[in-house]
């Protein structure tokens, strides 16, 4: 059953009833309880479908009970008088021959027209059941050239067993028109499904580039929605492609000049509505060996008006027909390096409403706070703060008929409950307070911290101190770090049995130190580049006089793990590291499978976060010198790996490449394959065993304490079931 949107109908399938009741579809007005037939017959219906006010309905159906493959559904239309017609089947004219009405095919009114779209394809296979499965071979054939590597089919195999294609029923011309194929398979409706066009879209002939650059190119089209004939726009386009609101433009962000396009679907024109030298709309921080991306655009003006991007900093309104210059409608967000976003109330509503004062949420790069503003897009002013601090803001949630909303604020010591206020912000309720047990523990601070890298940048990290913290003492210290964290100070952190990292509070309250520093990075030298920012954060500590250079430990996991790993081949400093799910030999790890997916790893390395920027034979000193299993034999530091054996992103055999190197090499070093968990423990059990034996493994090396069964004698196999070895 489904409601209509705006209105009080439910439309429902039954299989009838012993009262009269005919097997059939119905709709129901819930004012008076009037029913109304739409078809009456038994059969196995799908995709019940109504228009937002209940005045036309449709859905497809079968009768033939034999049908287990999906193969003789037929497509149903209603629009309120009689009983349901029946708009398209296998053989309609304008469905191809051998094709069929998809079962999995969504249904889609046309807004205003009186157009159901609706999905196809070829018929399914049936298999033949005169060959015993035993007697079936059981293989999977790779070739070199198919679009979609082979393990990404196979984990999207019951995906694609139910692509269609999309299709249109015109019910004013009793006309079906075909309008995505098997060589151009996407389409976006425009205007609602009003437009005379539709967008189609076509990555195929780019699917196996896709392998290594990890990113999707496109052929795109307007296709006829009347005669499904095509007309081609674009070829072998890397972007996002989207459709503004009101249909009137096709627009995306081009990488490769990093500018922002449309396309004027009435004047048929491509426009360029940005340059770089005017606007930058790349992600200035962007640091892996890719083109960078873009900010997220705030939206389109009502009607298609305006459209409004952002750059790292401020929101920019421009002329989608290029008929001047990009307005900066926030004004003082570059100058006072504070980074506002619009606040988006009505996630339904598609477009901003200029005559409506408009809401956002600002970020303080320098002090890393948060605030509230509201700007009038009518005037020429900077936004006006209602309402900041040095804390962490959420998005609120405001009522639909109200202009009262519920929103969060939080720090490292301020639990983040409900507060209600009106859009002024000037006076704050606190709804919830679902942390009171917080006052009875001790919790410790967060502080920004400042230094100089090794290559000469400036460079940002938090850190966390015990409570009552004594700047005369020495206290032990984790590093523990991805990529950055310094936009955190003000996260509030839950005490939990985290799934990869330490848990910060548990540290800080037992008397540790956690730096967590950010790394920026240099592309082919991601290792180099950790080390760069990471140790000169920690001499600096060091030199503060409260750090106790003896007992400093690191943590990361995942890309995180990686990083400490390649830490311990190229200093002493670390008293003991836990290595989590990292990659060490990034040869093998080249040609590895992400198992989740089913994608090849190639692309990380040659795009993406492990930063290599080039093939194993365009650089392959590159993947020597930042594989840290070819410099082990340096290694110092006691080493706890986990590394699991269902683990989707990072093959395991990585982990198991690091402890057989280390126990080769007579060096002190475990691992921890929590059995059929992926990257990471997520069952509860693991998750706290986890947590414990890295915490006696830090409290042995860095505060001097008994070291543990596990530690000292492992647990042999045959004991697994007897002994935690704690």
């Amino acid at each position: 059953y489904i409601f209509a949107e705006e209105a009080e109908m439910i439309i429902c399938a039954t299989t009838g009833d012993e009262n009269g009741l005919e097997p059939g579809v119905i709709l129901i007005d819930l004012m008076n309880g009037k029913r109304v037939a739409v078809y009456t017959g038994k059969a196995r219906f799908k995709q019940l479908t109504t228009d937002k006010k209940g005045e036309r309905v449709a859905f497809i159906a079968t009768e033939d009970e034999k049908d287990k493959a999906g193969n003789t559904y037929s497509l149903y239309y209603w629009e309120g008088k009689g009983t349901a017609v029946k708009a398209a089947a296998k053989g309609t004219a304008g469905i191809p021959e051998g094709w069929i009405i998809n079962e999995n095919g969504r249904l889609a009114f046309g807004e205003k027209s009186r157009r159901l779209f609706f999905g196809t394809s070829p018929a399914y296979m049936v298999k033949d059941t005169t060959v015993l499965d035993e007697d079936r071979p059981n293989v999977d054939v790779w070739h070199y050239n198919e679009g979609k590597l082979h393990t990404a089919q196979v984990i999207a195999k019951a995906r694609d067993a139910r692509k269609n294609y999309t299709a249109v029923f015109h019910a004013d011309l009793k006309r079906v028109v075909q309008l995505a194929t098997p060589e151009m398979p996407d389409i976006l409706l425009i205007d609602n499904g009003d437009s005379p066009v539709a967008l189609a879209l076509s990555n195929l002939p780019y699917e196996v580039q896709s392998m290594w650059e990890g990113s999707q190119s496109y052929d795109i089209w307007l296709a006829d929605v009347l005669t499904g004939a095509v007309h081609p726009l674009k070829k072998d386009l890397n972007a996002r492609i989207r459709v503004s609101p009101a249909g009137k433009y096709i627009y995306w962000y081009q990488i490769a000049d990093s500018s922002w396009y449309n396309y004027d679907i009435a004047g048929g024109r491509e426009l360029r509505l940005t340059d770089v030298a005017v606007l930058p709309c790349y992600d200035e921080l962007n640091d892996v060996p890719d083109a960078a991306g873009s900010y997220p655009p705030a939206g389109w003006l009502k009607d298609d008006k305006a459209f409004l991007v952002s750059d790292r900093y401020d929101i920019w309104s421009l002329d989608p027909k290029a008929g001047r210059t990009p307005v900066n409608v926030t004004g003082n967000g570059r100058t006072d390096r504070i980074t506002y976003r619009l606040i988006d109330f009505d996630p339904e509503n598609e477009y901003i409403d200029p005559t409506v004062k408009q809401y956002l949420l600002g970020f303080n790069a320098v002090t890393k706070g948060s605030a509230y503003y509201s700007l009038d897009l009518k005037k020429k002013d900077v936004p006006l703060q209602l309402m900041g601090g040095s804390f962490s803001l959420g998005t609120p949630v405001k009522a639909l008929k109200e202009d009262i909303l519920i929103y969060t604020k939080e720090n490292f010591e301020m639990f983040p409950d409900y507060l209600l206020s009106d859009l002024t912000f000037k006076d704050e309720k606190r709804l919830t307070d679902a942390n009171p047990q917080q006052k009875d523990f001790i919790w410790g601070t967060a502080e920004q911290i400042r230094w100089v890298s090794l290559d000469g940048r400036e460079v940002e990290g938090l850190l966390y101190k015990p409570a009552g913290f004594d700047p005369s003492k020495k206290y032990p210290m984790i590093v523990n770090f991805y990529e950055k964290s310094s936009t955190e100070l003000y996260r509030h952190r839950i005490p939990e049995a985290g799934r990869s990292t330490i848990d910060y509070h548990y540290y800080t309250s037992n008397g540790y130190l956690v730096f967590n520093p950010d790394i920026y990075y240099t592309d082919g030298y991601p290792g180099q580049s950790a080390f760069n920012c990471v140790m000169p954060g920690i001499m600096s500590l060091v030199e503060k006089g409260f750090v106790d250079v003896n007992r400093i430990g690191a943590q990361g996991h995942s890309w995180g793990g990686y990083q400490v790993a390649y830490l311990a081949t190229r200093t002493d400093l670390f008293a003991a590291i836990e290595s989590g799910a990292p990659v060490v030999n990034m040869y093998s790890a080249y040609g590895g499978i992400r198992w989740e997916s089913g994608a090849n790893r190639s692309m990380q390395y040659e795009h993406q976060q492990s930063r290599i920027g080039a093939t194993i034979w365009e650089a392959p000193q590159r993947f020597w010198e930042n594989s840290p299993l070819f410099s082990m034999d340096k290694v110092t530091t006691p080493i706890l790996i986990m590394a699991n054996d269902a683990d989707g992103a990072v093959p395991w055999y990585q982990g198991i490449e690091y402890f057989i190197a280390m126990r080769r090499l007579g060096k002190p070093a475990w691992l921890l394959n929590y059995n059929g968990e992926p990257h990471w423990p997520v069952k509860e059990p693991n998750k706290k065993d986890f947590q414990i034996r890295m915490s006696q493994f830090f409290n042995h090396y860095l505060k001097g304490e008994p070291m543990p069964k596990w530690m000292k004698e492992g647990i042999p196999a045959t004991e697994k079931e007897f002994t935690l070895g704690y």
